[in-house]
């Protein structure tokens, strides 16, 4: 792998460490409950957040090394959601939103 592609998989992985601030105990917990389940885009079956918010738990319980290609374009996604999702924060409390349940889902809780 060329020094740049590493340097940029590993600037990836450390965004994406800094957006996810739930560990994967905390959002497997989440991923469980009705309000997880409540928001996000889905065509009938399980909503794209959700399913991201899996994917999420297994990338926090591999190890750096182990990391896939395809599973540092995950990180990046999630690092856009995040980035992009929190730009439109709402004015007044944010505890029992969809907005943050959606945040939520992609790992990133804003109340932490």
């Amino acid at each position: 792998m060329a020094a740049e592609q590493q340097d940029d998989r590993e600037d990836t992985v450390k965004e994406f460490h800094d957006a996810v601030n739930m560990t994967a105990k905390q959002l497997e917990k989440w991923l469980a409950t009705d309000e997880s389940r409540s928001v996000g885009q889905s065509d009938g079956g399980e909503s794209v957040g959700h399913a991201s918010g899996r994917r999420i738990v297994e990338l926090l319980n591999k190890n750096k090394g182990d990391l896939t290609d395809d599973d540092v374009a995950h990180m990046r996604k999630v690092v856009g959601y995040v980035h992009r999702h929190i730009e439109q924060r709402p004015s007044d409390d944010i505890t029992d939103t969809k907005w943050r349940y959606s945040l939520m889902n992609w790992g990133h809780d804003p109340k932490k």
